[in-house]
Protein backbone atom coordinates (compact mmCIF):
# COMPACT_ATOMS: atom_id res chain seq x y z
CA UNK A 1 0.00 0.00 0.00
CA UNK A 2 1.35 3.67 -1.11
CA UNK A 3 1.45 5.24 2.13
CA UNK A 4 2.74 9.28 2.27
CA UNK A 5 4.55 10.15 5.01
CA UNK A 6 1.58 12.44 6.42
CA UNK A 7 -0.82 10.15 5.95
CA UNK A 8 0.86 7.19 7.71
CA UNK A 9 0.20 6.00 11.15
CA UNK A 10 1.91 4.01 13.06
CA UNK A 11 0.81 3.84 16.71
CA UNK A 12 -0.30 0.34 17.46
CA UNK A 13 -3.30 1.59 19.81
CA UNK A 14 -5.07 3.69 17.43
CA UNK A 15 -4.44 0.56 14.57
CA UNK A 16 -6.18 -1.97 16.95
CA UNK A 17 -8.62 0.57 17.80
CA UNK A 18 -10.16 0.29 13.92
CA UNK A 19 -9.75 -3.56 13.82
CA UNK A 20 -12.08 -3.77 16.88
CA UNK A 21 -14.12 -1.67 15.89
CA UNK A 22 -14.75 -2.71 12.34
CA UNK A 23 -14.12 -6.23 12.52
CA UNK A 24 -15.22 -7.00 9.31
CA UNK A 25 -11.94 -8.00 7.20
CA UNK A 26 -10.76 -8.82 3.87
CA UNK A 27 -8.65 -11.60 3.99
CA UNK A 28 -6.66 -11.76 0.60
CA UNK A 29 -4.42 -15.22 -0.14
CA UNK A 30 -2.67 -16.73 -3.15
CA UNK A 31 -3.24 -20.04 -4.84
CA UNK A 32 -3.06 -21.49 -7.90
CA UNK A 33 -5.19 -19.94 -9.47
CA UNK A 34 -4.27 -16.15 -7.91
CA UNK A 35 -5.37 -13.71 -5.84
CA UNK A 36 -8.28 -14.64 -3.96
CA UNK A 37 -10.36 -12.52 -1.62
CA UNK A 38 -12.74 -13.30 1.42
CA UNK A 39 -14.55 -11.47 3.52
CA UNK A 40 -14.94 -12.16 7.19
CA UNK A 41 -15.42 -10.51 10.65
CA UNK A 42 -12.40 -11.76 13.02
CA UNK A 43 -10.99 -10.69 16.76
CA UNK A 44 -7.74 -9.18 17.35
CA UNK A 45 -5.86 -10.37 20.81
CA UNK A 46 -2.92 -8.68 22.23
CA UNK A 47 -0.38 -11.67 22.18
CA UNK A 48 2.08 -12.00 21.24
CA UNK A 49 3.24 -8.26 20.88
CA UNK A 50 3.21 -5.90 19.53
CA UNK A 51 0.92 -6.11 17.33
CA UNK A 52 -1.47 -9.44 18.42
CA UNK A 53 -2.96 -12.22 16.94
CA UNK A 54 -5.93 -12.57 14.51
CA UNK A 55 -8.82 -14.83 14.86
CA UNK A 56 -11.75 -16.23 12.93
CA UNK A 57 -13.80 -19.15 11.03
CA UNK A 58 -14.68 -19.85 7.66
CA UNK A 59 -16.76 -22.66 5.90
CA UNK A 60 -15.85 -26.24 6.56
CA UNK A 61 -16.54 -26.02 2.32
CA UNK A 62 -14.56 -22.84 1.65
CA UNK A 63 -11.61 -23.38 -0.82
CA UNK A 64 -9.48 -21.15 1.31
CA UNK A 65 -8.74 -23.57 3.62
CA UNK A 66 -6.39 -25.40 0.82
CA UNK A 67 -4.75 -22.25 0.28
CA UNK A 68 -3.30 -22.15 3.67
CA UNK A 69 0.12 -22.77 3.66
CA UNK A 70 3.05 -22.76 6.37
CA UNK A 71 5.38 -20.00 4.11
CA UNK A 72 2.94 -18.10 2.20
CA UNK A 73 1.82 -14.63 3.65
CA UNK A 74 -1.24 -13.43 4.17
CA UNK A 75 -2.81 -10.12 3.92
CA UNK A 76 -6.19 -8.82 6.24
CA UNK A 77 -7.52 -5.24 5.42
CA UNK A 78 -9.83 -3.71 8.27
CA UNK A 79 -12.18 -0.71 6.61
CA UNK A 80 -12.47 2.24 8.72
CA UNK A 81 -14.75 5.24 7.96
CA UNK A 82 -14.27 6.25 4.57
CA UNK A 83 -16.50 9.56 3.22
CA UNK A 84 -16.05 11.55 -0.04
CA UNK A 85 -14.78 15.42 0.05
CA UNK A 86 -16.37 17.61 -2.21
CA UNK A 87 -14.17 20.86 -3.17
CA UNK A 88 -16.93 22.77 -2.62
CA UNK A 89 -16.41 22.19 1.27
CA UNK A 90 -12.78 24.20 0.95
CA UNK A 91 -12.25 27.51 2.00
CA UNK A 92 -9.47 28.01 -0.65
CA UNK A 93 -12.09 27.25 -3.38
CA UNK A 94 -13.30 31.07 -3.02
CA UNK A 95 -10.14 32.48 -3.14
CA UNK A 96 -8.28 30.57 -5.99
CA UNK A 97 -10.59 27.83 -7.75
CA UNK A 98 -7.77 25.32 -7.38
CA UNK A 99 -9.42 22.01 -5.80
CA UNK A 100 -10.81 18.64 -6.34
CA UNK A 101 -12.85 16.35 -5.38
CA UNK A 102 -11.22 13.52 -3.22
CA UNK A 103 -12.19 10.20 -0.91
CA UNK A 104 -11.02 10.35 2.81
CA UNK A 105 -10.54 6.69 4.28
CA UNK A 106 -8.73 5.14 7.27
CA UNK A 107 -7.61 1.05 6.66
CA UNK A 108 -5.36 -1.04 8.56
CA UNK A 109 -3.03 -3.61 6.59
CA UNK A 110 -1.85 -6.87 8.82
CA UNK A 111 0.26 -9.19 7.37
CA UNK A 112 1.23 -12.66 8.36
CA UNK A 113 1.10 -16.55 7.94
CA UNK A 114 -2.23 -18.04 7.80
CA UNK A 115 -2.96 -21.15 10.14
CA UNK A 116 -5.92 -23.79 10.19
CA UNK A 117 -7.33 -24.68 13.76
CA UNK A 118 -9.72 -27.31 13.66
CA UNK A 119 -10.69 -28.06 17.11
CA UNK A 120 -14.25 -28.18 18.52
CA UNK A 121 -13.09 -26.09 22.29
CA UNK A 122 -11.11 -23.25 20.06
CA UNK A 123 -13.87 -22.81 17.80
CA UNK A 124 -16.15 -22.10 20.59
CA UNK A 125 -14.26 -19.43 22.49
CA UNK A 126 -14.01 -18.35 19.19
CA UNK A 127 -17.35 -17.75 18.59
CA UNK A 128 -18.20 -16.93 21.77
CA UNK A 129 -15.20 -13.89 22.23
CA UNK A 130 -16.45 -12.66 18.36
CA UNK A 131 -20.18 -12.53 20.01
CA UNK A 132 -19.55 -10.69 23.44
CA UNK A 133 -17.46 -7.76 21.31
CA UNK A 134 -20.28 -7.07 19.20
CA UNK A 135 -22.89 -8.17 20.92
CA UNK A 136 -21.79 -5.70 23.65
CA UNK A 137 -23.31 -2.40 22.09
CA UNK A 138 -26.74 -4.18 22.91
CA UNK A 139 -28.93 -3.79 25.91
CA UNK A 140 -29.64 -7.06 26.25
CA UNK A 141 -26.56 -8.99 24.36
CA UNK A 142 -27.18 -12.48 22.86
CA UNK A 143 -24.85 -15.10 23.98
CA UNK A 144 -23.77 -17.86 22.53
CA UNK A 145 -25.36 -19.65 25.32
CA UNK A 146 -28.91 -18.86 24.84
CA UNK A 147 -28.78 -21.31 21.94
CA UNK A 148 -29.75 -24.84 22.20
CA UNK A 149 -26.58 -26.73 22.74
CA UNK A 150 -27.24 -29.39 20.35
CA UNK A 151 -27.59 -26.84 18.03
CA UNK A 152 -24.62 -25.20 18.05
CA UNK A 153 -22.57 -28.40 18.33
CA UNK A 154 -24.12 -29.03 14.98
CA UNK A 155 -22.86 -25.79 13.68
CA UNK A 156 -19.36 -26.32 14.71
CA UNK A 157 -19.03 -29.54 12.78
CA UNK A 158 -19.41 -27.26 9.43
CA UNK A 159 -16.66 -24.21 10.63
CA UNK A 160 -13.30 -24.28 10.60
CA UNK A 161 -10.87 -21.72 12.86
CA UNK A 162 -8.59 -19.78 11.21
CA UNK A 163 -5.57 -17.18 13.20
CA UNK A 164 -2.67 -14.89 11.76
CA UNK A 165 -0.16 -13.86 14.26
CA UNK A 166 0.30 -10.48 12.62
CA UNK A 167 4.21 -9.67 11.91
CA UNK A 168 3.74 -6.43 10.14
CA UNK A 169 0.52 -3.55 10.81
CA UNK A 170 0.33 -0.33 9.15
CA UNK A 171 -2.21 1.73 8.63
CA UNK A 172 -3.23 5.15 6.35
CA UNK A 173 -5.42 7.43 7.71
CA UNK A 174 -6.26 9.89 4.90
CA UNK A 175 -7.88 12.88 6.72
CA UNK A 176 -7.49 15.80 4.91
CA UNK A 177 -3.76 16.42 6.43
CA UNK A 178 -2.16 17.53 3.04
CA UNK A 179 -4.80 20.57 3.63
CA UNK A 180 -4.13 24.24 4.84
CA UNK A 181 -5.99 24.82 8.44
CA UNK A 182 -8.75 26.69 7.35
CA UNK A 183 -9.90 23.62 4.78
CA UNK A 184 -9.72 21.20 7.59
CA UNK A 185 -12.30 23.24 9.88
CA UNK A 186 -14.76 23.62 6.35
CA UNK A 187 -14.34 19.70 5.49
CA UNK A 188 -15.05 19.01 9.33
CA UNK A 189 -18.21 21.66 9.19
CA UNK A 190 -19.44 19.78 5.90
CA UNK A 191 -18.95 16.09 6.74
CA UNK A 192 -20.74 17.23 10.11
CA UNK A 193 -23.51 18.56 7.94
CA UNK A 194 -23.68 15.62 5.01
CA UNK A 195 -25.79 12.82 5.03
CA UNK A 196 -23.71 10.06 3.88
CA UNK A 197 -22.96 7.20 5.43
CA UNK A 198 -19.97 7.24 7.84
CA UNK A 199 -19.66 10.96 7.67
CA UNK A 200 -20.14 12.41 11.09
CA UNK A 201 -17.10 9.40 12.02
CA UNK A 202 -15.02 10.87 9.32
CA UNK A 203 -15.57 14.22 10.91
CA UNK A 204 -13.92 12.91 14.30
CA UNK A 205 -10.72 11.31 12.47
CA UNK A 206 -10.38 14.91 10.65
CA UNK A 207 -10.45 16.65 14.15
CA UNK A 208 -8.36 14.18 15.26
CA UNK A 209 -5.69 13.23 13.06
CA UNK A 210 -3.13 15.60 14.60
CA UNK A 211 -2.80 13.72 18.04
CA UNK A 212 -2.32 10.16 15.76
CA UNK A 213 0.08 11.44 13.47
Amino acid sequence: MYIPKHFEVTDVTTLHELIHDYPLATLVTMSADGINANHIPMHLTDTPEPYGTLRGHVARANPLLGEIGSDIQSLVIFHGPNAYITPSWYETKKEHGKVVPTWNYAVAHAYGILQIVDKPEWLRAQLETLTDQNESQFSEPWAIADAPTEFTEKLLESIVGIEMKITKLVGKWKVSQNQPPQNRESVIDGLNKDKQLGASKMAELVKESHKII
